[in-house]
């Protein structure tokens, strides 16, 4: 297990952080479609291969998550793309849950699905060149949810999979998500995110994991996006760490945030704030999709054979965050 724990701190020191681009050929294709890109095989490869091959994945990018159909392609110039992202420094990962389903007995809320054959899959991807793996569940919040149904199931399917993930020799990051949709406030926020991460670690305990060849990815105490009670980043801060101090076993080596939603800035920023007050003991990084990629995006749609002027916003991204994971981001070096 030693193993497992040199590579989750390999990904996560320094202030380096894992690209989320796991993103399904659906939601890729309605990625690329609001930018005007066809969404091709051949264009979805171009834009992950761009950022891929970028300087920042050697400075900034410890992890990389693909999907199935990226980790199976080749790159322009024939290199496996694990392959490719091991040259470039960083560690080859892949999602495996298979989405999340309506769960029987709470029709508003949501299941994550996959471990049918899970095994056998993770086998396939190991020989494939994946380090590490990724298994999202979500939770609502309202009134009524997460409900204790959807919490104590989603628990035990992420303790599961984490265990099948360490026994292939594999690294499993742990996925709770709790959505920023709704109304709900930070304390509602809080008290939920708390109440969801205890159980999955009473589970990931019950499943005999090793806590320490884990990486947990949670999402940060923020009030819903439709709520009139916002609280200012210093108060993020403060509400996240809180909760994960109270929640989190001191054997895991490290914690990468989801961007869940938040902007580029504002991702960067409380992610900022949080590291300048981190008295926690844990690498506190970021797992970010859309807010690393976004601006990259937006730019490489305008012409998708400027490698370099995409790689460039790319750079820029991962460097602010990186800085942001050793409290060390200001806006006067975000502007500069």
């Amino acid at each position: 297990m030693s193993e497992l724990n040199k590579i989750a701190l390999e990904i996560l020191n320094n202030g380096k952080g894992i690209l989320a681009a796991d993103e399904s050929t659906g939601t890729m294709s309605k990625r690329l479609e609001c930018v005007n890109v066809s969404s091709t095989p051949k264009n979805r490869l171009l834009f992950r291969e761009t950022l891929f091959s970028s300087s920042s994945m050697r400075e900034c990018i410890g992890g990389v998550i693909l999907y199935d159909e990226t980790i199976k392609q080749t790159s322009s110039k024939k290199n496996k793309i694990p392959d490719l992202i091991l040259s470039s420094g960083s560690y080859p990962g892949i999602k495996v849950d298979t989405g999340a389903k309506i769960l029987a007995g709470s029709p508003n809320e949501k299941i994550t699905e996959g471990l049918d054959g899970l095994r056998e899959r993770l086998k396939e991807y190991f020989d494939l060149g994946a380090k590490f793996t990724k298994w999202r569940g979500v939770y609502n919040i309202s009134e009524n949810y997460p409900s204790k149904l959807s919490i104590q199931s989603n628990a035990h399917a992420l303790a599961r999979y984490s265990a099948l993930v360490q026994e292939c020799n594999m690294v499993p990051i742990v996925e709770p998500e709790v959505l920023m949709d709704g109304d709900h406030t930070a304390k509602d926020c809080y008290q939920k995110t708390s109440e969801v991460i205890k159980k999955c670690f009473d589970e990931l305990i019950s499943h005999k994991v090793d806590l320490k060849g884990i990486i947990l990815k949670p999402n940060m105490i923020l009030a819903g996006n439709n709520s009139k009670d916002k609280i200012s980043g210093e108060e993020v801060a403060k509400l996240t760490l809180e909760c994960l101090k109270n929640s989190v076993p001191s054997e895991v080596p490290g914690i990468a945030f989801l961007s869940g939603g938040q902007s580029e800035i504002e991702a960067t920023e409380n992610l900022n704030l949080i590291n300048k007050i981190n008295d926690t003991g844990f690498i506190m990084s970021y797992s970010y999709g859309r807010a690393l990629q976004q601006s990259a995006l937006k730019f490489w749609s305008k012409n998708i054979e400027d490698i370099e002027g995409t790689q460039k916003v790319f750079n820029h991204r991962a460097k602010m965050n990186t800085l942001a994971a050793q409290g060390k981001w200001s806006k006067e070096i975000e502007s500069k």
